[in-house]
């Protein structure tokens, strides 16, 4: 099941931009997925539905823009290792 949303943006904004209103869409999809997903507030394959990618294709826009495909979390990662 999806939800839609609806949001409302200046005109002027996609021609400021040079983006049509779906490529606007697109990519503000596609930064909510990255933004979250950096933030560690949702998983890999969360994000990459979000974005309206497959996983492959959302890990190769983490690379295109720089972001940790990986993110560790120090503490947990010394809790793991001091149980182990």
């Amino acid at each position: 099941m999806m939800t839609s949303v609806t949001l409302e943006f200046p005109e002027d904004v996609f021609s400021a931009l040079r983006r049509s209103p779906k490529e606007f869409a697109s990519e503000l999809r596609l930064a909510a997925a990255i933004h979250w997903y950096a933030r560690g507030e949702i998983s890999q394959e969360k994000a990459a539905q979000v974005a309206g990618l497959d996983r492959t294709d959302f890990l190769l826009a983490l690379a295109r823009e720089g972001v940790d495909a990986f993110i560790v979390d120090f503490d947990d990662l010394e809790r793991e290792l001091a149980r182990g």
